[in-house]
């Protein structure tokens, strides 16, 4: 089984920043890509002032925040991969610009290297489809925020080898994680059940049946549910989990079940896709 130590990560938004916090927090070194220094920059400030909260918490100890920090370096050159055993892609959520990306990473990278994707919902076998050993291309599915929620997919395409979904779910143990394999299927299996809760709510709010706030609320109270279905959109991005549901339903070839609502892509066409937008179905800049 291959032995990690040092770990990779496209991207540098919400989930790749998450996911190189949680790296360096449990003893690994992580290399986090973006493509250009100013965003990479912003992230690695981000994370850092996340670790000191930590301390001030008393969730860690200055020399433990101070270890981890250490552990967190950042690059705009995919090129600085080369040396790592595991390389997570957290980028946007578009097939062309994944299978790109492990293209080039297949070309950098030792051909031992496993190369995961967090994508929610798009194909891994897709995604691997054009690279020469897809035995070693996964799944590695993070929920945000990546350093709190327990859960990992990880999911298998239909070249993935044994060897590396075992060593993913041994990482993600170390990683103080709750590793769940799941096979290579649209929406795998917490966005495959998540859709019907997003979509129901959206249909009795247009319906009138009752408000955001009042959906929100009893899904709290009744369902004991941490976040309503809207402030949890509003939270993940209205935009991902828009291109979450499409990517879904285009996956079961239109089952009317996971038919996306029009009130949502109306709200990602005006640009209110949330917290990260300063408003979505809730208002965050006051």
């Amino acid at each position: 089984m291959v032995q990690i130590n040092k770990v990779g990560v496209v991207g540098s938004g919400t989930m790749g920043a998450g996911i190189a916090q949680l790296v360096i927090q449990n003893g690994y070194t992580a290399i986090m890509f973006d493509i250009d220094q100013e965003t990479v920059n912003k992230a690695k400030i981000g994370i850092e002032a996340r670790l000191d909260r930590l301390v001030q918490k008393k969730k860690a100890s200055i020399d433990e925040i101070t270890s981890a920090k250490q552990l967190l370096k950042s690059t705009t050159t995919m090129e600085d991969f080369k040396d790592c055993q595991l390389v997570i892609e957290a980028a946007p959520e578009k097939i062309e610009i994944k299978r790109s990306i492990f293209q080039q990473l297949e070309q950098i990278c030792s051909h031992k290297t496993i190369l995961a994707t967090n994508t929610s919902s798009l194909s891994i076998t897709e995604i691997s489809g054009q690279i020469t050993h897809s035995k070693r291309v996964a799944g590695f599915h993070f929920f945000n925020p990546a350093p709190i929620m327990p859960l990992v997919e990880v999911i298998q395409g239909l070249k993935t080898a044994p060897e590396t979904i075992e060593a993913l779910v041994e990482f993600a143990k170390a990683l103080n994680k709750e590793p769940v394999v799941c096979m290579d299927s649209p929406g795998f299996i917490v966005n495959r059940v998540a859709r019907p809760f997003y979509n129901e709510a959206l249909r009795i709010m247009n319906d009138q049946v009752a408000t955001v706030e009042q959906i929100d609320r009893i899904m709290k109270r009744a369902g004991n549910f941490k976040m309503g279905p809207f402030e949890l959109q509003d939270f993940i991005g209205i935009d991902i989990n828009f291109a979450a549901t499409k990517s879904v339903h285009a996956g079961y070839y239109g089952e009317s079940r996971f038919k996306p609502h029009f009130y949502q892509e109306r709200m990602v066409q005006a640009g209110n896709l949330g917290r990260k937008a300063n408003g979505g179905y809730y208002r965050y800049d006051e």
